[in-house]
């Protein structure tokens, strides 16, 4: 008989064997250590803007004859000033994962995750599959079984996104030439956000960027991601366009990574529209799709 009960210390191998088999089906070599997933149950790790706006956790497994087959982590967050809109007094089930042959287990953990939800009385239900690993979020299309789950108890993506994610090595990267725009020059700067930033700069002014992210091992909390790279920010001005500054710029990123030993560089491109475009461009750079996934799930409670 299934056993749905809070998490235990005693659960944490078991509950990280459960979820590197889900980020290792979402990202190559991907695996976070025991360490790093039990801070993340108690606090949120990395998460500056919206960490703050949580205010209760709770994490769940389901158990049967000592085998944990599933868990779920769910956050409550305020409903005061500082949050958004989207997260104001809303709660979420930041994950819910089961193996897949189990889907009794994670039925059992979806209507118990429910359950807390509606205790808590939050004004919006989300659902996600956010795990502390660069790059696994949303449900990513090889978690069927997640995606069965959250919609047999009625979350729905429709006012979501599906995103395209990216990756590629960067031996494979050219080394970045001469500007192709005269007067164009490169200025290495610290980023906005984090990272380094590659700039673009003409007649004083920057008129395109690439922002990267070298440290996926968050600090050496998570060493799987050591080499790894993630791209944050890639613009070239309008008027500037289609002259090969971003490309320019990305080779020039590369080069840069490359000396410090970082191998493999992800990035993200939203699905529909102009995605098949960005996925030609990136693929000029060694870069092709590995996964997509699906977020904004939402339920009134």
């Amino acid at each position: 008989m299934i056993e749905v009960r809070p998490f235990e210390r005693r659960d944490r191998e078991q509950l990280t064997r459960l979820v590197n088999a889900h980020v290792a089906a979402a990202t190559p070599g991907g695996s976070i250590p025991v360490s790093t997933l039990l801070s993340d149950l108690e606090r949120p790790l990395g998460e500056e803007l919206i960490g703050p706006w949580v205010v209760e956790l709770a994490t769940i497994v389901a158990v049967e004859r000592g085998r944990l087959l599933g868990a779920a982590h769910l956050r409550r967050y305020t409903g005061e000033g500082p949050a958004s809109e989207w997260y104001r007094d809303a709660g979420e089930i930041r994950w819910l994962l089961c193996w897949p042959n189990r889907l009794d287990a994670g039925d059992a953990l979806s209507k118990r995750s429910l359950d807390q939800l509606s205790r808590w009385g939050v004004r919006i239900q989300y659902a996600d599959g956010s795990l502390p690993v660069p790059g696994v979020y949303g449900v990513p299309d090889c978690w069927p079984h997640v995606r069965r789950l959250y919609e047999e108890v009625g979350f729905d993506h429709a006012a979501g996104q599906r995103e395209i994610i990216l990756v590629g090595s960067l031996e494979q990267l050219d080394p970045p030439g001469e500007p192709p725009v005269e007067g164009v020059s490169l200025r290495r700067a610290v980023g906005t956000t984090m990272g380094v930033a590659f700039n673009a700069v003409l007649d004083g002014q920057i008129v395109g960027c690439y922002e990267v992210d070298d440290d996926l091992t968050r600090a050496g909390s998570n060493l799987a991601f050591s080499g790894w790279a993630d791209e944050c920010n890639h613009w070239v001005r309008e008027d500037l366009r289609r002259r090969g500054i971003g490309g320019w710029l990305l080779a020039s990123a590369g080069s840069w990574l490359r000396l410090g030993g970082t191998r493999r560089l992800m990035t993200y491109v939203i699905d529909g529209g102009e995605a098949d475009v960005w996925i030609r461009y990136y693929a000029r750079f060694g870069l092709a799709p590995i996964n997509r996934t699906t977020r904004g799930w939402r339920r009134a409670p």
